[in-house]
């Protein structure tokens, strides 16, 4: 699996964003899906976990009311909207992908990895 993430940019706290993540293959629909973020000098943090089929999800505690995770499996496409964005928002945003939905959701061990987009957030 290919996963390849945009929509990233910069925006002003309170604003809004969503990001894609889009992914080649057959079995991503098969996969449990994911967010993760790296904000300058933080390690890799949690963002946003969904099964395979849509039907959980999970979500970081900074995150939860203002994020929303959601899958179109027909388009191969995962996505995270982001709602009330906060400057401690700012970070790299990568989506994952893995065949089990708890190394999504409990490590940072997932065996798929997008590339990364920026999300800026300005006071």
């Amino acid at each position: 699996v290919r996963l390849q993430a945009c929509g990233g940019g910069l925006v002003q706290a309170g604003g809004y964003l969503r990001l894609s993540c889009a992914a080649s293959g057959r079995t991503f629909r098969s996969y449990a899906g994911g967010w993760f973020r790296q904000a300058p000098g933080k390690e890799r943090a949690f963002v946003a976990a969904i099964s395979w089929g849509g039907v959980s999800t999970y979500y970081a505690d900074s995150v939860k009311g203002r994020f929303s995770i959601s899958r179109d499996n027909a388009k191969n496409t995962m996505y995270l909207q982001m709602n009330s964005l906060k400057p401690e928002d700012t970070a790299v945003y990568y989506c994952v992908a893995d065949p089990q939905l708890e190394v999504v959701v409990t490590t940072t061990r997932a065996g798929h990895w997008g590339q990364g987009t920026l999300v800026t957030v300005s006071s």
